[in-house]
């Protein structure tokens, strides 16, 4: 099984994964409703087995819950591919939802780097601030040394965009480290 758990405290946030890339129970909970919603989400299509608690300065504002939950699941990710034998590497996803329409290419090179092209039209989705999911997905890419493109092709509601950017990132991610080989998928031969 590819799997890793890793805990990560600091003053800020507490905060525990354990991730599964071969499938499993989901349990999500950070204490942000919405980003809980998003990260089961983002799990269920990857067909990731996660658990995922955070505990966070929610009293200053979700920034270091999320960005920190994105830290520790980059590197639970990252530590649970190995040395990724086999694996197909790239994923690409367009997930419609309702008006907005969100696209994510990836690539597990452990080259890290984040191109995020998502204006959001509201600046809240409950208690969850939209400029955060920007912060999650760095936080994550870096950690997990994926090249991530994210691109909102259209949209009016942020809602809607921030759930097509993580169900497409698991529909991507779902695909790249689907098993279809002996060696490493790399004309260089290492990752």
């Amino acid at each position: 099984m590819r799997q890793a758990a890793i805990q990560r405290t600091t003053k800020e946030t507490d905060v525990s994964v354990t991730l599964c890339l071969d499938g499993g129970e989901v349990n999500v909970s950070t204490g942000i409703g919405f980003f809980d919603h998003m990260l089961t989400a983002l799990a269920f299509y990857a067909g990731f087995g996660l658990e995922l608690s955070a505990l966070g300065d929610l009293h200053v504002d979700g920034h270091h819950t999320v960005e920190d939950a994105g830290i520790v699941l980059g590197q639970a990710f990252k530590q649970a591919l190995g040395d990724k034998t086999g694996i197909r590497r790239f994923g690409a996803a367009f997930v419609p939802m309702d008006e907005a329409l969100c696209r994510t290419v990836l690539d597990l090179s452990n080259r890290p780097y984040l191109v995020f092209d998502a204006p959001m039209p509201q600046s809240a989705i409950g208690g969850y601030d939209s400029c955060l999911t920007a912060e999650f997905m760095r936080a994550f890419a870096v950690n997990g040394g994926i090249t991530l493109h994210q691109k909102c092709e259209y949209g009016d509601n942020a809602h809607h965009i921030t759930e097509a950017l993580f169900k497409s990132l698991g529909l991507a991610l779902k695909q790249a480290v689907g098993v279809e080989g002996e060696g490493v998928t790399s004309t260089k031969g290492a990752l």
